[in-house]
């Protein structure tokens, strides 16, 4: 069976760390080494903060090779990751700039494209037709469902349009990778043929996340020595509402049977810069927030966790996202404090990795924690549960699934009911 070249659009890619450039990068690299070649275009890191990082620059062209990945980076529109029309001018520029770059990588095999913003589609689509090659579009986000469900635009019109270009992508792919189930029925219940919809869900790299004795010099150095650490790891953005972590850090540092209690907050994004102001604001003590690391290093600050929060908004949408950071805390065995309703507390539930808790209730989250705090025998079931679930959700197994979508896309090999969800 002759190697298939994979043309992969995304505009998050390493060194960038936000969950659509882990994965991307993992199933490349893993794809490469079952010999297959990768092409990704995408632009010059820069997320959350919207600055160039060091090494690279914002030009019409640049090319580098990242373990055996071909990586072609080209010029958009940068911009810090908040404001909509900022953020669509971003999304437009790289869309505009990768598709003529489509023309230019040659012998390709099969196109693909990942959201959540579907611009990125929209350049995958393009290309595909372009180059005469099938097209996949891997479905991480029901964009622009989550513009409305976040409040960040409420033109209806707009946003209806969008909807439309939306379901004529899905349509116009030869195939739809969906990272949840519950997106597969959505898109079936909008007349998407379900047969070409596939489900590979986000996993864990069990290579880089694993469990590991706590990093006492860290610990020291940031003040956490002794210290009963919950962490939020990713993303600072509208939909995660952390103002309900912030209340919950507030009424646990009142109380002296929590005082030892830590909030350590690691990581980016629009809504970093309001809840540091909120923090100041409220005096809290036993919050520490911290800019986003390597992804080599962010194994020493999971090992700081005692616990880990993962936290969306109370809205419908949510209940049918499943937020890729689960899947590291399973695996680095840090039980995890779910406040998202739907299939990821399904998950959390069935497998036994941490305490559940309602959305946007900081007297529950107050509750989970002072269980976890105060219960050393729930804790440490919960943590030693996390590696055992996490090989059902390896990346490498979910990255060789996705492997045989593409290659049944690119006339390789046939569909067969297995690749289906």
């Amino acid at each position: 069976m002759r190697a298939v070249h994979i043309l992969f659009f995304t505009d998050n890619f390493p060194p960038e760390t936000n969950a659509p450039a882990s994965r991307t990068f993992e199933h490349a690299r893993l794809w490469t080494r079952a010999g297959e070649q990768v092409t990704v275009v995408t632009c010059a890191p820069n997320f959350p903060a919207g600055k160039v990082f060091p090494g690279y620059r914002n030009r019409l062209f640049q090319r580098e090779v990242m373990e055996g990945i071909e990586v072609r980076r080209v010029w958009s529109y940068i911009t810090a990751n908040e404001g909509f029309l900022k953020r669509s001018l971003d999304y437009a520029s790289y869309m505009a700039s990768a598709s003529l770059a489509a023309p230019f990588v040659r012998k390709v095999d099969v196109v693909v494209a990942t959201s959540p913003q579907f611009f990125t589609a929209c350049a995958g689509a393009l290309a595909a037709r372009m180059l005469r090659r099938p097209f996949v579009f891997e479905l991480r986000d029901l964009w622009p469902e989550s513009i409305r469900a976040v409040g960040a635009m409420a033109n209806e019109r707009v946003l209806g349009a969008l909807e439309r270009l939306e379901l004529f992508l899905y349509r116009q792919a030869e195939a739809v990778v969906s990272v949840t189930e519950s997106f597969r029925r959505n898109l079936i219940s909008r007349g998407v043929d379900g047969d070409k919809v596939h489900v590979v869900t986000n996993g864990a790299d069990l290579g880089l996340f694993a469990p590991r004795g706590r990093d006492e010099a860290l610990a020291e150095r940031l003040g956490l020595s002794g210290a009963f650490v919950v962490g939020y790891v990713g993303t600072h953005g509208m939909a995660h509402a952390l103002e309900t972590v912030l209340t919950a850090a507030a009424r646990l540092g009142a109380d002296p049977a929590t005082a030892h209690v830590r909030f350590l907050f690691l990581g980016d994004g629009a809504a970093k810069k309001s809840l540091k102001a909120e923090a100041e604001a409220a005096g809290l003590t036993n919050v520490l927030f911290l800019d986003s690391v390597p992804r080599a290093e962010v194994g020493r600050y999971w090992s700081l966790l005692d616990a880990s929060v993962i936290h969306l908004r109370r809205a419908d949408l949510f209940e049918t996202v499943i937020p890729s950071k689960l899947f590291e805390c399973m695996a680095m065995g840090v039980p995890v404090l779910h406040g998202v309703r739907g299939e990821s507390a399904a998950i959390v539930e069935r497998e036994g990795v941490g305490l559940v808790f309602e959305p946007e209730d900081p007297a529950a989250l107050c509750e989970a924690v002072t269980a976890l705090a105060g219960r050393p025998e729930l804790r440490q079931r919960l943590s030693g549960r996390g590696p055992e679930a996490a090989v059902r959700y390896d990346r490498t197994a979910l990255a060789d699934r996705m492997l045989g979508v593409l290659r049944a896309a690119a006339g390789q090999t046939p569909f067969t009911p297995e690749l289906a969800a």
